[in-house]
């Protein structure tokens, strides 16, 4: 594809990740953003809801959800980043896969399309699933745990759920730990999305840390469903503790689990860069990382500790990155069999 020729538009454009979509998409060198859509915004400059965006954004407004489908409808081919609320992201896409006149490759940033059967999301969050046709037609998967293309569209993993599972899965696929983990998880505000809640209000966030949700988050059956493949014995047990951290952007993980043999962390971190060596985007070491080291990448840091018969590792990542925005725009980016690497070669922000 020549650069900057791929059309592509944006679905719920106002939100957090939407926003991180769009600042990811004005500088990659080969998607072109022909339309920003958001129903409740429609008119309105793109630069007003997002000002440190303004500058690359000019007088670019939100469009009409109908205006992508117009377009959809012409095109040869399209791609579609679909950060809409859960709920309502499936029936979007359905109409773009039904109506398109050409090609459509979509990746879906909601939870509407992470379980392969109605059912399951039925179980997860408690109503029916908004367009069940579609299910046979999207794989959730992650793009660092798979090497060829695992079906023609994609749903990308929630934010914790990355996090979690890039630092299990090797554990699981050598056969290393007992099938039950822990993970014990902090998000900063920006994953409880835009609109204020009492948990990301800020004088009751700052300076503040607790658990909610504990073993019963929505991301536990997520979490065990992408792990089954790689544990040999079905999905394995998940306890999932997350926690509501005092800063904006990013994820801390510790995932622990019961070693099967006695090893060293230096045999642990062999086999972890001999299990993410094809990929630039998941990195290893003894040493703990901080989350301040992977805010506004695309990277995943992990760290990995042996001792007590046990192994821990941490995993660091920019929720709104590698969590969401970072990790659709490289689904897509193999899709279109572009340079895993382009667009997301990202330096860190530092001093977040």
């Amino acid at each position: 594809m020549s650069k900057k020729l791929i059309p592509t538009w944006v679905l719920g454009g106002s939100g957090y990740v939407a926003g991180e979509l769009v600042r990811l998409l004005s500088v990659h060198p080969s998607f072109r953003i022909d339309g920003i859509a958001s129903a409740g915004s429609v008119g309105e400059r793109v630069g007003d809801a997002f000002p440190h965006l303004a500058g690359v954004l000019g007088d670019t407004r939100f469009r009409s959800l109908n205006e992508a489908l117009d377009q959809a409808r012409e095109a040869r081919v399209l791609a579609v980043f679909s950060a809409l609320p859960h709920g309502e992201s499936a029936p979007a896409l359905a109409r773009f896969l039904d109506e398109a006149k050409g090609e459509v490759k979509a990746v879906d940033l909601s939870a509407d399309l992470r379980f392969s059967d109605a059912g399951a999301f039925e179980r997860v969050y408690g109503q029916p699933h908004p367009a069940p046709g579609l299910l046979s037609r999207f794989v959730c998967a992650l793009p660092d745990l798979e090497r060829s293309m695992p079906g023609p569209a994609l749903a990308h993993p929630g934010c914790f759920t990355t996090a979690a599972v890039l630092a299990a899965a090797p554990l699981l696929a050598e056969g290393l730990v007992e099938p039950d983990i822990v993970v014990s998880a902090v998000t900063g505000s920006t994953g409880s999305g835009r609109t204020p809640k009492a948990g990301t209000h800020h004088p009751e966030r700052h300076s503040g840390l607790w658990a909610y949700e504990p073993l019963r988050h929505r991301h536990t059956p997520e979490m065990a469903s992408l792990l089954a493949p790689f544990s040999g014995a079905g999905e394995p047990r998940v306890s999932f503790v997350p926690h509501s951290g005092p800063f904006a952007r990013g994820i801390h993980a510790t995932v622990l689990a019961e070693l099967v043999r006695p090893v060293e962390a230096e045999e642990v971190l062999a086999l972890f860069e001999r299990f993410y060596g094809w990929t630039p985007f998941v990195c290893a070491g003894l040493r703990m990382p901080s989350v301040k080291e992977v805010v506004g990448t695309n990277r995943c840091q992990l760290g990995i500790a042996v001792g007590g018969g046990r192994v821990a590792v941490t995993s660091v990542i920019d929720n709104l990155v590698k969590g969401a925005a970072g990790g659709g725009i490289q689904w897509m980016n193999r899709m279109f069999e572009l340079e895993p690497t382009e667009g997301l070669d990202l330096p860190g922000l530092g001093w977040t």
